[in-house]
């Protein structure tokens, strides 16, 4: 999919690891993270965790030699709550990285826009150098704290939001301009731009086209190819529907966000604490599978001194 429709750049999480993880094709990339988990021995459990590093690593690279731009690697979701610990896997995993020849300008970290996801982005940024997408973002006050902590990007999400009130509410379809998920990622997108924040706002989670198409003119989106082909079929004009400009000409207050206030803020919005919590439950159970299918193959091959 990449070769064909040629993105700038490319985004993974454990789901869609765990997914290619499965395919016949990339079972070589399995084989040689196994090994490399072997290789460094310790307990059976720090094995298959040096393993699923290594494999996110692999899959990156190998994404890497496709697009010219970036590649988004994520933190193990269980981490969501531990900032020293997100930190320490960011490094462990940019130094894997370094280990088969690529540079940390060329990744992303992926963490959880939690309070302690946020302010480990914050230390990765200021102190390493390393360049963090934020993710999970489902409410305003996310937004808000990965602004102030100056990280590289945040990947807003607009179908889950979309999936949250069409569960939750009498209205079951939306109009493209009245959909809550693209009216949560404008409204952070003029916020951002109003007040100059540098961090680049990355659409992300789509449902339909009509979602991406009234986000035209956003910073960067990220499409999944089924909706890539779509677009290919279309032939239509779009004209921005954000801008800098309008974005300057919006009546957005400028808040300051501490942990308590961000707390208290995010807690207000009962769909983004559901589907926050939602999708670390899930991103964790996925590296969960993956860890059991790593342990499966770890049995399977013999010991690199055999």
């Amino acid at each position: 999919a990449i070769d064909e429709y040629k993105p700038l750049d490319a985004t993974t999480n454990p789901s869609l690891i765990l997914a290619a993880a499965q395919m016949p094709a990339y079972q070589k990339l399995v084989d040689d993270a196994v090994a490399y988990g072997k290789k460094l021995g310790g307990s059976e459990e720090e094995q298959i965790k040096n393993a699923s590093d290594k494999l996110f690593v692999l899959f990156g690279a190998e994404i890497l030699k496709r697009i010219p731009g970036r590649v988004s690697t994520e933190v193990d979701a269980r981490l969501s709550f531990d900032k020293e610990g997100m930190i320490q896997r960011a490094r462990r995993l940019i130094d894997l990285y370094k280990e088969v020849g690529v540079g940390k300008d060329r990744i992303l970290i992926k963490l959880s826009s939690t309070w302690e996801g946020i302010q480990a982005g914050r230390v990765l940024e200021a102190e390493y150098g390393i360049h963090c997408n934020m993710t999970l973002l489902f409410s305003f006050a996310q937004a808000v704290a990965c602004a102030e902590a100056g990280v590289t990007l945040i990947s807003p999400f607009v179908g889950r939001i979309l999936d949250w009130y069409v569960a939750n509410g009498d209205k079951k379809t939306y109009e493209p301009s009245e959909d809550p998920g693209v009216k949560s990622v404008t409204k952070i997108y003029n916020y951002y731009k109003k007040f100059g924040y540098k961090t680049i706002v990355m659409g992300a989670s789509f449902r339909n086209t009509g979602q991406i198409k009234a986000l035209t003119g956003c910073d960067y989106l990220t499409i999944s190819p089924k909706l890539l082909a779509e677009l290919s079929k279309e032939h239509v004009k779009l004209t921005p529907t954000l801008s800098v400009k309008e974005a300057q000409a919006c009546d957005l207050e400028k808040i300051h966000l501490d942990e308590k206030a961000f707390r208290w803020h995010h807690n207000e919005d009962q769909m983004a604490v559901e589907k926050l919590s939602d999708g670390i439950r899930r991103f964790a159970a996925d590296a969960v599978k993956l860890e059991r299918m790593l342990k499966v193959e770890t049995t399977l091959l013999p010991h690199p001194g055999v």
